[in-house]
């Protein structure tokens, strides 16, 4: 019989080391989208509380945009890339079934033997990734995790139906998680996660055809989620600040899923968060569904808004209808600029 070793050693805890993000070059403002579709600039900003969103161009892809925000992450927590040891990308806009879009920026990071997966939750998605990724480290199977969450939403946009077009934008955002250190204070709180069976199919979202736009297109899912969202929500945050041992009223941020201003409002009122700062990224990116709470996290950080290791919630909510929540210790500022140079043409890298 094989002799088999003991097990991995239960870590206590993780910490955020370090969150970055990516907008795509081009914006598209209410004033474009009123030459397109049959609506009006104030239109747009009086229902949805957008201004403009940024759109990929032909040829800044999914992975492109994941790439670009990993590896600003990866360069602020100051790790090499051998140090990764899991690779998690959440994304519900991957064009290819394989490889994953993961596979993809463990490829071009050069990380050696990483475990790598794509995760779909949607507006979910980072929350339920980055909570997998701390559980994998607490069990011991990694010490760093990479966690991206990227949508290029504009690939399943009709720009005739003005219900959807008008909401959406693209995006990547990234984080390098890790095991604390010695007594060092759990960094990711327990996450409270699931999903409202009952409207899974609220909104739907079919696959790109071969060439052309997409058949069927990103459809529905706005008056389930506008009456959904803001009773049921804020419990599952009360629960995940309960699990973290953090009293509502001591957080220092909130950051949802960037859906709408009005959803932000009602979640946060019921919520009872008043001397939080509540992140309100939508204005100017619109919804970027998986990218919307790194996005979000990331510029609050790069503006100091919320100081390294002050309580922050996450709240994700979207597509099946899946949520996730949890606490997180905000990562300090890196000296790396975690947006992309303005222009036209692919995303650009600059220190």
């Amino acid at each position: 019989m094989t002799a088999v070793g003991p097990g991995p050693r239960i870590r206590s805890g993780t910490r955020i080391l370090s969150i970055a993000h990516c907008r795509p070059s081009r914006s598209l403002t209410n004033d474009d989208l009123s030459t397109m579709v049959d609506t009006s600039a104030g239109w747009v900003r009086s229902r949805v509380g957008i201004a403009t969103r940024h759109i990929a161009a032909a040829d800044e892809s999914v992975t492109d945009m994941a790439d670009d925000a990993a590896a600003k992450a990866v360069a602020g927590a100051g790790v090499d890339a051998a140090d990764i040891g899991l690779v998690i990308v959440a994304t519900c806009t991957a064009v290819d079934r394989m490889p994953s879009i993961a596979a993809r920026v463990v490829q071009r990071l050069e990380i050696p033997d990483a475990a790598a997966f794509d995760l779909n939750a949607a507006c979910a998605g980072f929350s339920c990734a980055l909570a997998t990724a701390a559980l994998a480290i607490q069990g011991g199977s990694s010490r760093v995790a990479l966690v991206v969450g990227v949508d290029r939403m504009s690939d399943f946009l009709d720009r005739q139906d003005r219900s959807t077009c008008v909401i959406l934008g693209d995006g990547a955002g990234a984080a390098v998680i890790a095991a604390t250190e010695g007594n060092e204070p759990d960094g990711v709180g327990p996450v409270v996660w699931g999903s409202r069976p009952q409207d899974g199919s609220a909104i739907t979202q079919g696959t790109p055809g071969p060439s052309g736009p997409p058949a069927p297109f990103r459809q529905g899912g706005g008056r389930t989620v506008h009456h959904w969202a803001p009773t049921a929500l804020a419990p599952v945050a009360r629960q995940a600040c309960e699990r973290a041992e953090v009293a509502v009223p001591d957080l220092a941020a909130v950051v949802t899923d960037q859906a709408n201003p009005r959803i932000i409002e009602a979640v946060t009122r019921q919520l009872g968060a008043t001397g939080a700062i509540i992140a309100r990224d939508v204005d100017g990116v619109g919804n970027t569904s998986a990218a919307s709470i790194p996005l979000a996290l990331s510029k609050l950080v790069e503006r100091g808004e919320v100081p390294g290791g002050a309580p922050v919630l996450l709240l994700g909510f979207g597509a099946g209808l899946s949520f996730a929540a949890q606490v997180v210790a905000c990562p300090a500022a890196s000296s790396w600029r975690s947006t992309c140079r303005e222009g036209a043409g692919r995303v650009e890298r600059n220190p």
